[in-house]
């Protein structure tokens, strides 16, 4: 398996969800067909990873079986894993979906629930070498709500939460050098959007870790209470998500508009490094 490499810049890994129901463009790549022409325009769109998703954990989502998001997702990354060699993350909390994932091709296991969703997962990932994506989410289950959360101090809380899941991945077999982390953002973190802010303005907190960050700030509720605008206009909220986290220290942003995600990355880049 592939590890990323940080050496060259901020990275960009777009989105690719096999789902009739993910938030922002559920049913447009749930296809096989779909799906690796959307994969193949990312790529010349210049993203670095492609992240496969088959099961939506937003606010109003639906549970999906195992046996249906392996369905959706395996064959998919059998037939990209064929066309190119670029890193590819799968996003799922399930056990038995990382492992036909990883034993499929894929490098990277996009976790929302940090090893919370399915009590085997982290056994079964510590059988394996791949990079693990761990995100901060309020809720400890697939279906994330919309709760109001409020925090005293945001970063701290989240910081706090990283302590107890590095030192969990550890007593399971996972060395930390293989951890990602993801703070979250929208829903996932609260429905009041200062917190999702908080979090860009004050990223670099989290590099106290010595481990890389990612966003995934793209297209979310936050943006669109901020902007007052609905989900499809929300591309350049999202790109100012981009621009302040590679200020901010993001190693890997997560979007779902890779060709000017990978503009906006790169010129902020060049203005940090300068």
């Amino acid at each position: 398996m592939k590890k990323i490499s940080l050496k060259d810049g901020p990275l960009i890994m777009g989105i690719l969800n096999v789902t009739p129901d993910s938030f922002s463009d559920g049913g447009e790549y749930n296809s096989i067909d779909k799906a690796i022409k959307h994969f193949d325009e990312m790529i010349e769109w210049g993203a670095d990873i492609v992240d496969i998703g088959g099961e939506s954990t937003g606010p109003g989502s639906k549970d999906v079986s195992e046996k249906d998001e392996i369905a959706r997702v395996i064959p998919v990354l059998k037939e990209v894993r064929k066309r190119s060699n670029i890193l590819i993350s799968v996003d799922t909390y399930k056990a038995e979906v990382a492992k036909r994932a990883l034993d499929a091709g894929a490098d990277i296991i996009n976790d929302v629930l940090a090893f919370r969703g399915d009590g085997d997962i982290a056994g079964t990932l510590a059988n394996y070498d791949n990079q693990i994506i761990i995100m901060y989410s309020k809720d400890a289950n697939g279906r994330t709500t919309g709760e109001a959360r409020e925090y005293t101090d945001v970063i701290k809380y989240i910081k706090n939460f990283f302590e107890e899941r590095i030192e969990f991945a550890e007593k399971k077999g996972i060395s930390r050098d293989r951890l990602i982390l993801d703070p979250g953002q929208g829903a996932f973190v609260s429905s009041i959007p200062k917190y999702s802010l908080q979090i860009l303005k004050h990223l670099d907190e989290f590099k106290s870790f010595g481990l890389p960050i990612m966003i995934g700030s793209s297209r979310k509720s936050f943006i669109g209470q901020t902007l007052k605008l609905p989900l499809h206009e929300r591309c350049e909220g999202s790109c100012a998500c981009v621009a302040a986290g590679v200020m901010n220290g993001a190693n890997i942003v997560r979007v779902h508009n890779v060709k000017e995600a990978r503009r906006v990355a790169d010129m902020v880049y060049a203005i940090r490094e300068s």
